[in-house]
């Protein structure tokens, strides 16, 4: 009875300390679910599998690049950028962490028009350091516009058509092209898809094999809509609005496509 006497007055009525024991394996508990996950976030950070990169970019943690980022010299020669970040002068441009998927739309494709976009993109991955990947073809039509297409696969959709489709093929216009664009969780635009489309009455079969070179540069040109170039004034880059007779990159075009290759994964 003294002994309780001292615990009521130590304690309070009927308190009793708490058993030591039970502490102790809590704290066991708590240790061991904490090493659970350093290992487990050890496996996520250093495992090179794919499940395990696509952990690592859902939690911000991969920066890996498909290619190798490509050298902004700052040599000069016009360029601009069809889209800038909200408040600053920064290109919009591609995740260079991830592919550019495109699909071909082959109605009313030239004999050999197939193989003309497939050199235009390798030559846009080369000059911009972005990876293509070809997700084969589709019956989906070029998209052009701004706007994210919703309830789509988004990827980019190279085609050909006539003006009763696309208004903008009148004139001397033989291609249009461009991207949209999403806000990533870093608040950082990046384009998501995009789409080019061919006229009909300039790509002939005829004029791939007697032109093949201009044909070639104006799918190059809207190629690099697409990655996020704009028409500039000079008349020495391919991206000038009026080609003269240009059929390769320019320095500011290269320098353009660098830079827009060289942005941040997203």
């Amino acid at each position: 009875m003294e002994e309780l006497d001292r615990l009521d007055a130590a304690y309070g009525l009927g308190a009793m300390p708490a058993p030591l024991p039970r502490r102790r394996g809590h704290s066991k508990t708590s240790l061991t679910v904490l090493l659970t996950g350093i290992v487990l976030a050890a496996v996520v950070l250093m495992h090179p599998a794919g499940p395990m990169q696509a952990v690592r970019r859902l939690v911000g943690l991969d920066d890996t690049r498909l290619l190798a980022a490509p050298t902004v010299k700052g040599q000069g020669g016009d360029y601009a950028f069809t889209m800038t970040q909200r408040g600053s002068e920064k290109p919009v441009g591609w995740d260079p962490c991830k592919p550019i998927r495109y699909q071909v739309n082959p109605a009313g494709e030239p004999d050999g028009g197939a193989e003309l976009i497939e050199k235009a993109v390798a030559r846009a991955s080369a000059a911009s350091g972005l990876a293509f990947e070809d997700a084969g073809t589709t019956q989906d039509r070029p998209f052009t516009e701004r706007l994210v297409p919703v309830g789509t696969d988004r990827p980019v959709i190279i085609g050909w058509g006539t003006a009763a489709e696309f208004t903008k093929l009148t004139g001397d216009v033989a291609g249009i092209g461009g991207g949209a664009a999403e806000e990533g969780a870093t608040g950082h635009r990046y384009f998501v898809t995009g789409g080019v489309a061919l006229d009909t009455d300039v790509f002939t079969t005829a004029a791939l094999e007697n032109r093949p070179q201009v044909m070639e540069a104006i799918v190059l040109h809207e190629i690099s809509h697409v990655l996020g170039l704009n028409h500039v004034e000079d008349p020495t880059q391919l991206m000038a609005a009026e080609n003269i007779g240009q059929v390769d990159f320019g320095r500011g075009d290269l320098e353009g496509l660098a830079r827009l290759g060289s942005l941040p994964c997203a």
